[in-house]
């Protein structure tokens, strides 16, 4: 693992560092939208007061904290992989370049000693796991890795109740911020009630501090609703989603591949609204995990 000095000592004095996942530069946007996007998270950390710490796998090694070498790299390098929790050892060991999904990025920041990371919206349950038992990694490394996960909720391309049931199972605690309601990445209210609704950035801390001095090692996730001047018609996107998962089983698309397919296909059809709201909630989770981790080290 190489960590960038700035990180290094801000972890050392017990400063704010926030993480922040690689996926969304290799995998989750276009270019040049991935690396502009990937460099203002990183300047709204540092806004708001906590030292980001981009993560990726580069050449072999776990790197946290990426130079505008790596970022350029990432974001137009089609050899680059995407690594979960599974493929984390394979990339490290036959020296290759990944970006890290939620689950990496948990693991790997937690290696590094840094316990609040920055995301889009997090993997789930999909729609129809009862047939094809696809659930997401990122749930079960909620359940085992301690960081505080601020997301968008779950992409609304997921089955977000059983998601919800999945995480009350693991006894992975989720609150809401500002909202009674997870919120569905693309729009602010998924429907599901979160038992616990987070006024400001000094409760959430509190509450992991007590989660953390309880012993607890399971990770924690914040729902933050996207910014409502960015949120996408609730009926359109279901209807679109319900298109696009008929094309992907048409065409045979399953697993990890179902994702990408099916955030590409709304990015068309929404005529590049969607990857605007993306963007943009992306940018307010960094700023409130940045505000959290701030409070939480003061």
């Amino acid at each position: 693992m190489i960590i960038s000095d700035e990180i290094k000592n801000a972890i050392n004095k017990n400063q704010p560092v926030v993480a922040l996942e690689s996926t969304i530069i290799s995998h989750g946007m276009p270019y040049p939208e991935n690396i502009e996007t990937a460099k203002a998270l990183e300047e709204v950390v540092r806004e708001n007061g906590a030292i980001p710490a981009t993560i990726a796998v580069i050449e072999g090694k776990i790197k946290v904290g990426l130079d505008d070498r790596d970022l350029e790299f990432l974001a137009k390098d089609k050899s680059v992989v995407k690594a979960s929790r599974r493929d984390l050892p394979v990339a490290l060991a036959l020296k290759k370049s990944a970006s890290t999904t939620v689950s990496a990025t948990m693991i790997a920041a937690n290696l590094a000693g840094i316990k609040f990371f920055a995301t889009g919206g997090i993997g789930g349950v999909h729609r129809g796991a009862g047939q094809s038992f696809d659930i997401s990694a990122d749930l079960q490394e909620l359940a085992k890795t301690p960081v505080f996960v601020v997301s968008a909720g779950p992409k609304a391309i997921l089955d977000i109740p059983l998601t919800m049931e999945y995480l009350e199972t693991m006894g992975v605690t989720v609150l809401g911020y500002n909202s009674d309601y997870l919120p569905a990445f693309y729009y602010r209210n998924s429907g599901c009630k979160v038992d616990w609704n987070c006024k400001n950035p000094k409760e959430a801390a509190d509450i992991f501090k007590t989660h953390q001095n309880l012993g607890y090692r399971s990770g924690m996730l914040l729902g933050n609703p996207v910014p409502e001047i960015f949120e996408l018609d609730k009926n359109f996107i279901e209807n679109k989603i319900e298109e696009a998962l008929a094309e992907a089983e048409k065409l045979g698309i399953k697993g990890g591949k179902t994702t990408p397919f099916l955030l590409g296909k709304l990015y068309e059809i929404t005529d590049g609204e969607s990857l605007k709201t993306n963007v943009e909630l992306v940018k307010m989770n960094a700023k409130v995990c940045a505000l959290i981790a701030k409070e939480f080290y003061d």
